[in-house]
């Protein structure tokens, strides 16, 4: 089965044109690489409720099973991906942000300060990742290979985590 996944990208600077997204297309490759389906794709400003409300249309409407976010995970005050993203879910997933984090901790230590979180609202995967191209490919590229089987849980396909 392919997935159709949404990819939203949260920049101010990129939003206005000041400067080209690239975290955004590299999600878009390594999904399709994949064999995702890619649904839709999103240039957003940091803005909590925008952000949210997008999330709530693709989830609700039912447009994608999985959304992966990018950018808006830092300390800064518009940084605010994981507080829209937690306005959005109904269940947390937080072995996702956990595998991320400790498998980032392998390559620079300032990834303990990276604020991803996952959720799911209805039958939607929400994933947050950093906002540098380099974190991109390295988180994304981590996690999905355990992404598969996770969609196939939440969508029905198969119910059994066991492993052989």
């Amino acid at each position: 089965m392919m997935f159709r996944a949404a990819v939203i990208t949260l920049s101010d600077s990129s939003y206005r044109g000041e400067r080209e997204d690239l975290s955004g297309p590299e999600i878009v490759r390594i999904l399709k690489e994949a064999d995702y389906e890619i649904a839709s794709t999103d240039l957003l400003p940091d803005d909590r409720k925008m952000l949210a409300d997008r999330m709530r249309e693709i989830c609700d409407d039912g447009l994608a099973d999985l959304i992966v976010t990018t950018g808006g995970t830092g300390f800064s005050p518009r940084d605010v991906t994981p507080e829209a993203t937690d306005d959005v879910k109904e269940r947390a997933v937080p072995g996702i942000p956990e595998a991320i984090r400790a498998y980032s901790m392998t390559i620079t230590p300032r990834a303990m300060l990276s604020r991803e979180t996952a959720g799911i609202r209805k039958h939607t995967l929400i994933i947050n990742l950093p906002g540098s191209p380099k974190a991109v490919n390295e988180s994304l590229t981590y996690i999905l290979p355990s992404l598969k089987h996770g969609l196939e849980i939440l969508l029905g396909l198969t119910g059994n985590c066991a492993r052989k």
